[in-house]
């Protein structure tokens, strides 16, 4: 499953994002991935909630980010939760054709292999077409 938290800046999806982690961590089990670009989340989740400072691993297309998370699923198969804070800055990208093919990958690879993700994307949902605002 694909959930993606869409909104302007300042508009909480941060605060979205921080929710569903905590309430994931409760309700969950499994190792929990939350990826992010800098490290402002570090005292607001869980500890038990693996935080990947994207900037360390100059992580700047899709395809990188799909590899980065392929390899972090083949390190540890017990990942049930991939989160993301700023797609758009993770990827690089503001494409739409090419973030929708990276949600329709990361549903894939998530039905496959039973993870689940959810990722915030710094956009006004109406400014979206319909193949990426359906994740929402």
């Amino acid at each position: 499953m694909v959930k993606v938290i869409c909104g302007l800046k300042g508009s909480g999806k941060t605060k979205q994002l921080i929710d569903s982690i905590n309430s994931a961590i409760k309700n969950e089990s499994g190792s929990m991935v939350c990826i992010e670009k800098g490290s402002a989340l570090t005292f607001d989740i869980d500890y038990r909630v693996r935080l990947i400072d994207a900037s360390e691993y100059s992580i700047g297309t899709y395809t990188f980010l799909k590899g980065f998370i392929s390899g972090l699923h083949a390190g540890n198969f017990d990942i049930s939760h991939i989160f993301m804070d700023g797609l758009y800055k993770l990827s690089g990208s503001k494409d739409n054709d090419e973030t929708a093919a990276f949600l329709a990958w990361c549903e894939e690879f998530g039905k496959v292999n039973k993870l689940e993700f959810t990722i915030s994307v710094s956009e006004d949902p109406a400014n979206l077409p319909e193949s990426i605002t359906k994740y929402c």
